[in-house]
């Protein structure tokens, strides 16, 4: 009971976030008239918002470097749908710069799989060459001895996503976890908070659990905590977002949040929005 009264607390103030954030997609301002009072300082905050490029995979890449711009992020993760996994390297270094002249941070790319160990040489290549930070992937586990290795020969991440009821090796942060716990700390999780509450697990008490190995976030809400959910706008689902944005502040988390929105995938700009608001409420309260 008090988690949901705490929850119920931050509605208010999420609420004005969702709203800033609309108004910024639509180009709106309304400043004329109003009085300015003195803000107070913005908290601390260690890690950053940014986008997992899945959500735009309907639209190009230029259409979905124009439309990160407007949600006011700065950080993405490209799928394959907007740089190829079989690109040449002067291609992934065309596109990079691109994301780069478009004012973007090109941190990581996935979700990656990697089922042999040509795809393991090809995915840390396709990072190296797109100067990624982190691969969010899912290698098959008997190819972690050599994403072990090649972790410490190029100095890029790997965080293992999980999804969720239906995946037969991760599916939940916890599975990924005690087959990587004895690697490389580069080798990591990217927790996907929706396929996390939809396998039944709380995915703040995941983030703490396992903060050593929390690379990546992929933050989104869900209908209902089963196999059954769906994504849906954050802040309408089941998720308890307030919680999990100060367990991240609890654990110090210094990686990205992305959002991943998998809902209304031909008009996806109005839910991210209205997710990203939320969010930036939840900030501003705490």
């Amino acid at each position: 009971m008090r988690e949901e009264k705490t929850r119920r607390q931050f509605l208010k103030v999420a609420g004005a976030g969702t709203v800033a954030s609309l108004a910024s997609v639509s180009g709106c301002s309304r400043t004329h008239g109003q009085q300015s009072y003195p803000s107070k300082p913005a908290p601390k905050r260690l890690f950053q918002l940014g986008l997992a490029s899945y959500t735009f995979r309907k639209f190009s890449l230029d259409q979905t470097l124009t439309m990160t711009r407007r949600l006011g992020l700065k950080y993405i993760a490209l799928k394959s749908f907007h740089l190829p996994l079989e690109s040449t390297q002067a291609e992934i270094k065309t596109v990079a710069a691109k994301v780069k002249s478009a004012g973007l941070e090109l941190y990581g790319g996935g979700v990656i799989y990697m089922n042999s160990d040509a795809e393991v040489h090809r995915a840390f290549d396709y990072a190296k060459a797109a100067g990624m930070q982190v691969i969010i992937g899912v290698p098959k586990p008997q190819l972690l001895g050599l994403v072990n290795k090649k972790v410490t020969q190029y100095d890029i991440k790997v965080a293992i996503h999980n999804h969720g009821p239906g995946d037969m090796v991760y599916p939940t942060p916890q599975s990924a976890y005690e087959k990587i716990k004895d690697l490389d700390r580069r080798v990591g999780l990217c927790i996907d908070i929706g396929h996390t509450q939809r396998a039944g697990v709380d995915p703040s008490e995941s983030a703490q659990k396992f903060a050593d190995r929390l690379l990546d976030i992929h933050v989104k809400d869900v209908s209902e905590a089963r196999a059954q959910g769906t994504t849906v706008e954050i802040g309408r689902g089941v998720i308890n977002i307030p919680k999990f944005v100060t367990t991240l502040l609890k654990i110090e988390y210094t990686g990205v949040v992305s959002f991943e929105f998998e809902k209304d995938e031909r008009d996806p700009l109005p839910g991210v929005a209205e997710s990203l608001g939320y969010v930036r409420g939840v900030l501003a309260a705490v």
